[in-house]
């Protein structure tokens, strides 16, 4: 793989500290959608717990943009390198040990996830792929505020 980037006005390079190689970004993308998977029955779990139906359409609004990603992300990587992904189906799930404690997991997974995809974008060449990628980060952004107001009506609860 190319690890540098080219631009008319500079030609061939790559940002010494800024940037990712593309081999790393595809390295993410595998591995994101490699979770797929166990993050099916995470959200699962917390649908089926969920005290108030307000609070599983959210959670379901969030498993489907996941779902979304995971098809963005098999695009790209389809795209960049002809290959499909291939995801293991026998993943074990550690049910977290209350619905408060899977909306924490759940919160830092996303803001984890920010960080893991911005990476990613970091490395791709061309803007087509980097603006699917912002979409994702975007709506990561979004479930860690959907996530946060749930841990505070969960907090709300016991109070």
């Amino acid at each position: 793989m190319i690890d540098y980037y080219y631009t008319p006005a500079y030609g061939f390079w790559r940002h010494p500290a800024a940037y990712k190689s593309l081999r790393e970004a595809l390295a993410g993308i595998k591995k994101a959608v490699q979770g797929e998977r166990e993050d099916e029955l995470f959200y699962d779990y917390l649908i089926s717990v969920a005290p108030t139906k307000e609070e599983q359409e959210i959670i379901v609004s969030i498993r489907d943009d996941e779902r979304k990603h995971n098809r963005m992300f098999r695009q790209i990587y389809r795209d960049i390198t002809g290959q499909e992904i291939t995801a293991p189906q026998d993943t074990a799930f550690n049910k977290p040990q209350s619905y408060a404690a899977g909306l924490q997991k759940a919160l830092f997974g996303e803001l984890g996830a920010v960080e893991r995809y911005r990476d990613i974008r970091a490395g791709l060449p061309d803007r087509y792929h980097r603006d699917m990628v912002f979409e994702i980060l975007t709506d990561e952004q979004k479930h860690a505020d959907k996530y946060n107001f749930l841990l505070i009506l969960e907090s709300n609860r016991k109070h």
